[in-house]
């Protein structure tokens, strides 16, 4: 709590009470945080400065502190209230600019050893865990959501997809087709029919002779084949292994019809 020990010495000749110091070790963490005091009391009095340290009067009244701060930048103006219940002080603090209102209550045995008043070394303990209760408890609070959230670093921002081929793309929403692919001519499509439960991409492990990419005018297995299925057999688009020959109205030779090499040599 660097800072708050020349505070404290100021402050010392006037403090008497356990409360007194718990109020001016609240009054340093609000000027951490960019508040300046203003003054004591629910009204601005005349020619009032922003200042670090505790306006004059400020313990006077035991039961219930009154102080107002301002940031440093203007936007915020707080009423704080530290009020004294038995051995506890209530804190309520009121951001005037925003009508906010934030409470902490804080056990002053838990922060503060009476019987070292005059040693700061020794009269403040649990000073992380006060810190955290009144940035938790009245500093977040009171700043806007603008105010609380850190820009995100660049190194997290949006990649497109084209630009890294290692990561995974965004699985398609229920009730969409997936987006079109690359041609079944190219080399990349080997095997990606067999991913798509829809049925609509090219390029499966089993060589369709209908679907492999290369133009087959004249075949419809959908229409049926004569003498061997009737039509509608094969649904639209489905893809077809062929179990026998397809007749004379395939086109281009076939390959079963030609000769093999030297099948007139006689020493064969």
């Amino acid at each position: 709590m660097a800072g708050l020990e020349p505070l404290y010495a100021l402050a010392r000749a006037v403090i008497s009470r356990p409360q007194d110091a718990l109020v001016c070790g609240i009054h340093w963490e609000l000027v951490r945080h960019g508040y300046r005091c203003l003054g004591t009391g629910d009204q601005p009095g005349p020619d009032e400065r922003k200042s670090e340290l505790l306006p004059t009067g400020w313990e006077a009244n035991k039961e219930v502190y009154t102080l107002r701060y301002k940031s440093t930048d203007d936007a915020h103006e707080l009423l704080l209230k530290a009020i004294m219940v038995e051995d506890s002080m209530i804190l309520n603090v009121m951001d005037r600019s925003s009508q906010k209102v934030a409470d902490v209550t804080l056990a002053v045995a838990d922060y503060v050893n009476p019987e070292h008043l005059d040693d700061f070394h020794k009269v403040y303990k649990n000073t992380e865990e006060l810190r955290t209760r009144i940035a938790s408890g009245i500093i977040a609070p009171l700043r806007g959501p603008a105010e609380k959230t850190e820009k995100e670093p660049e190194s997290k921002r949006d990649v497109h997809w084209d630009e890294d081929p290692l990561r995974l793309p965004p699985r398609q929403p229920v009730g969409t087709r997936a987006p079109s692919r690359p041609s079944p001519l190219s080399p990349f499509a080997v095997g990606g029919e067999d991913l798509d439960p829809f049925g609509g991409r090219s390029g499966g492990m089993i060589v369709d002779p209908l679907h492999s990419g290369f133009p087959h005018p004249g075949i419809d297995p959908s229409s049926g084949i004569p003498g061997r299925l009737p039509p509608g057999a094969v649904p639209p688009g489905a893809r077809f292994d062929p179990f026998g020959p397809l007749g004379a109205g395939r086109p281009g030779p076939d390959p079963d019809h030609l000769p093999p090499p030297g099948y007139d040599d006689m020493f064969m």
